[in-house]
């Protein structure tokens, strides 16, 4: 039997693999390595100290809990704002294309400075928000608020590709078999957008722990109410405290690595599940 050489793109797998490694070593690999060694200037009391204060602890809640938040509302929002933009055609789409990707080119410190100007107490959202007894400027819901903001693009743009290789003709025949609108979306759509879905908000909620432009302004910094990690460590290096901060990024960062592995592995296993179902 005739057997063929399976060709590639690029000249030779080890060459590649071998660049591929200086690449992220260079890039990820040293300068994180650099961040464990300096956490090594303290005694592992110190570290635990420093790492387990209420202050610390207040931080990682906010910023977390507030990164759950917003990479689930964007789940469940940018998914509806994918299936508009592929499944219908209206006047001004290719404006609210645009608008998505905005969070995406503007920088940070401007984002966070608009959404505290509209959610303050005299803002055009803030002032009848609080009217009704609303907080969102300076709480952990503006914190949320701007962590949604940033987040939006990652689902629209992870699902919209996935919906569009979805022919409309697949609905049309469950509604033909006699299904209804919520047992289209949730045996037939729901099943193949899945692992975007679980994509979007991987990126969306590792993109919202990072942030710190977008919620420095409309969080109101309060240590233990509304400080979040990265504007913790900020405030250590200012007081020179470096390896306080590098012990509290080093927290931050097995965290959000343990975090991110359990949603790529939930990921792969949806897409193999995927695959697996007959007519897949």
């Amino acid at each position: 039997m005739a057997t063929h050489a399976r060709r590639h793109v690029l000249p030779g797998f080890k060459l590649s693999l071998g660049f591929t490694w200086t690449y992220v070593g260079l890039l990820v690999l040293i300068p994180l390595s650099s961040l464990f060694l300096k956490t090594f200037s303290l005694t592992w009391p110190q570290f635990w100290e420093t790492v387990t204060a209420p202050r610390a602890l207040a931080a990682y809640r906010l910023s977390f809990g507030a990164s759950f938040a917003a990479a689930l509302a964007n789940v469940v929002f940018g998914l509806l704002v994918a299936w508009v933009l592929v499944r219908y055609r209206f006047p001004g789409r290719s404006f609210v294309e645009s608008l998505v990707d905005l969070p995406f080119a503007l920088p940070t410190a401007v984002a966070g400075l608009t959404l505290t100007t509209l959610f303050s107490s005299k803002g055009w959202y803030g002032q009848y928000l609080e009217a009704l007894g609303f907080k969102v400027a300076y709480s952990s819901v503006g914190v949320a608020v701007a962590l949604t903001f940033i987040g939006l693009p990652f689902v629209v743009r992870t699902v919209q590709p996935v919906l569009e290789d979805i022919d409309a003709d697949v609905e049309e025949a469950a509604a033909t078999l006699g299904a209804t609108p919520t047992q289209t979306f949730t045996r037939v759509l729901f099943p193949a957008i899945l692992p975007a879905l679980l994509s979007g908000f991987t990126l969306a909620f590792a993109r919202a722990l990072g942030e710190y432009g977008s919620v420095v302004f409309i969080s109101g910094n309060m240590p233990l109410r509304t400080e979040i990690v990265p504007l913790l460590i900020v405030t250590k290096l200012e007081q020179y405290d470096y390896a306080g901060a590098t012990a509290i990024a080093v927290v931050m960062l097995v965290a959000s690595f343990l975090l991110l592995l359990v949603v790529n592995v939930l990921q792969r296993w949806s897409h193999r599940r995927l695959e697996a179902r007959p007519g897949a």
